[in-house]
């Protein structure tokens, strides 16, 4: 609430759970963003309010994303996720595998999901090296597709990158939107 009231009203969250429970108890003119992993079946439950989906990393999702608005004659703006860490642990997409989809009949079917820009989440490491160049990379993917798919779009503009720890480095390399909630609200707290 204090950053609301500092005039705050973008908020995002990494988990589906904790952004349902903090939805309902929070002013309602809040754009709520879903940062975090997005399992399909947990889809339905956000489609209705959220302003921004980040973490796209798959097609199969994307297209549950637009079945789940289509039901409430939405259209949800999205950003791909792209794999450009050197961790397992992350997810996303290649670039191949976005000009695949961006290229097939499904994809241009579609008519409840909006593609805003792209999304990704550098190594965890000290390396500051191996972090600019996975930004580099990124912003590479998000001028390319750009150009080549959604030149004539204004609303592919963004690219998510960069965390509490790396969003200087991220800004430098070409960042619209950074994630720093860490920085702002402390470090998270572990719910049991």
């Amino acid at each position: 609430m204090k950053a609301y009231n500092a005039g705050q009203r973008n908020f995002g969250e990494n988990r589906v759970q904790e952004l349902l429970s903090k939805k309902d108890s929070l002013p309602q003119d809040i754009q709520w963003h879903l940062i975090g992993h997005l399992q399909t079946n947990k889809v339905k439950f956000i489609i209705p309010f959220v302003r921004l989906i980040h973490s796209v990393d798959s097609f199969k999702l994307l297209l549950s994303i637009n079945n789940e608005a289509e039901k409430v004659s939405g259209i949800v703006d999205c950003l791909l996720q792209f794999y450009i860490a050197r961790e397992e642990s992350k997810f996303g997409f290649s670039m191949e595998e976005v000009t695949a989809m961006l290229e097939s009949a499904s994809f241009k079917s579609m008519k409840n999901v909006s593609l805003c820009g792209i999304m990704g989440m550098a190594t965890f490491t000290d390396n500051t090296e191996i972090v600019r160049n996975e930004f580099k990379y990124l912003k590479n993917c998000f001028d390319k597709l750009k150009h080549d798919y959604f030149q004539p779009s204004e609303k592919f503009t963004e690219v998510s990158m960069g965390m509490s720890g790396d969003y200087n480095l991220a800004v430098e390399e070409g960042s619209t939107m950074v994630r720093i909630g860490s920085l702002i609200f402390g470090e998270r707290q572990q719910i049991r």
